[in-house]
Order: C-alpha cells, then sequence, then structure tokens
C-alpha cells in the first residue's frame, strides 16, 4: 500500500546573480584590476598586480561555491506514516531526517516576530529544517508542515 503524501515540499536557496551576471562582473573585475596594476607598474610596484590578480581568484572561487551551494535542494516530506528530509544535488541525495508523523513535532523558535530557527524534534532529537528560507518564509513554511503533519495524523485513524 502506497502512503498519502500531505506534503512535498523542495527548499531551493535563492541567488541573485545569474551565470551571465557573473561573467559581466569579473569582466570588469578583470579590466578594473588590469588598469589599476599597469598603473602600479609604471609606479614600480612590481608586487601590487600578484596581489590584485589573487584578489580576481578569491572572488571567483567564492562565487563558484556560491554556484555550488545554489544547487543544493532540501526536500521535505509528510504522509501518513513517517516525516522525511532529504539533502539533494543533481548527484546525489541524502537523508537528513527520518521520524514517524505521529510524534514528530514542529517547533519554530521567534525573535521579536522573526522566525529565528525551525525544527523537527522527537525524542530529544532536533534537525534544523528550511535554513534557507527568509524569515517570513521560514514561518509561513511552518504553518504548513505542521497542517501537513496534522492532516496526516488525522488521516493515520
Amino acid at each position: 500500500m502506497d502512503d498519502l503524501v500531505f506534503m512535498d515540499a523542495e527548499i531551493r536557496p535563492n541567488r541573485s546573480l545569474s551565470r551571465r551576471g557573473f561573467v559581466v562582473l569579473i569582466t570588469v573585475l578583470t579590466v578594473l584590476n588590469c588598469a589599476s596594476a599597469a598603473v602600479f607598474l609604471s609606479m614600480g610596484a612590481v608586487f601590487v598586480p600578484m596581489f590584485l590578480g589573487l584578489d580576481l581568484v578569491a572572488v571567483v572561487v567564492a562565487f563558484l561555491v556560491s554556484f555550488a551551494a545554489a544547487k543544493q535542494i532540501e526536500r521535505v516530506r509528510v504522509t501518513d506514516r513517517q516525516v522525511q528530509v532529504f539533502q539533494e544535488t543533481p548527484t546525489w541525495k541524502k537523508l537528513m531526517w527520518e521520524s514517524p508523523t505521529a510524534f514528530t513535532r514542529v517547533t519554530l523558535l521567534t525573535e521579536d516576530d522573526h522566525a529565528i530557527d525551525l525544527r523537527l524534534a522527537l525524542s530529544g532529537k532536533e534537525a534544523p529544517v528550511a535554513r534557507a528560507l527568509s524569515p517570513a518564509e521560514r514561518a509561513e513554511f511552518a504553518k504548513a508542515l505542521e497542517g501537513a503533519i496534522y492532516s496526516a495524523r488525522r488521516a493515520r485513524f
């Protein structure tokens, strides 16, 4: 018998810079660094262009790490039997949390009406959920998750 699915949410981190924007940004930084390097070389500062190049490499590496992190997806699945949280990338899928629906609690920590942290809890164990969401989105997701767990419990009995 197949489990009834009450929630199958996919949480993706938001990145505001596209690949095209990245190429434009790196091109502008390269041109500015080359112009600065030419000025410093004309003044006799031979080591400054190396540091400007190192700076450009650091920016490129930081953006590549950011783009790799953007490919990670968090999937929250609530069925009538269990709650599961997966971390997924295009190459692998890992189960981060699994608990029976009947005993799983949703804990939302708030500070000044902002949702700071959302966690699933069972028997003293906790797992963070929806960290890629903004505080407002996290609070909304917490309500939807609690509703899905409540509906799954009712459907079970």
